[in-house]
């Protein structure tokens, strides 16, 4: 059977495989089928440079094929920033006070890129900030940032 497939198995068939599952991946856009895809078509071209066992190709296909699923899960897929169910946010987003802030008392605050969507939120301290002080996220608790001052 492998000596069918060795001589009936022709490098063109890769690049026509290839094809197609690029194809599928234009109406999925899921990025998965692109590198099967593309480690298909490479096959195919590196069967025509130096013509291979059947075997070989498919092995060739399935490192190729793994290793863009590796890429793709390492590079490709968005990070999680955080695991509190909030949007992504980042705690050490910089801020200017736009209404003092008082120990435990709202205030306002705008930040420099949008925090959940928005740059100015109400915003909360365990200490007195000054307006147009510069502040960092500490934590946000709902639609309530607390912040604190920063250092010098």
């Amino acid at each position: 059977m492998l000596t069918f497939l060795d001589t009936s198995v022709l490098w063109w068939y890769w690049i026509v495989v290839g094809l197609v599952l690029l194809i599928l991946e234009i109406n999925t856009g899921t990025f998965v089928i692109l590198g099967l895809g593309i480690a298909s078509v490479l096959v195919g071209l590196l069967d025509y440079a130096m013509p291979m066992t059947f075997m070989k190709q498919i092995l060739m296909w399935i490192a190729l094929s793994l290793f863009w699923l590796w890429a793709w899960k390492r590079w490709v897929k968005e990070k999680d920033v955080s695991d509190s169910g909030q949007s992504n946010y980042n705690l050490d987003t910089l801020g200017t006070v736009t209404q003092a802030i008082e120990p435990h008392n709202r205030g306002k605050v705008t930040f420099d890129t949008p925090v959940l969507g928005n740059t100015s939120w109400t915003a909360t301290a365990t200490q007195s900030i000054a307006k147009d002080a510069r502040v960092k996220i500490v934590d946000i608790h709902g639609q309530l940032i607390e912040v604190t001052p920063l250092s010098n």
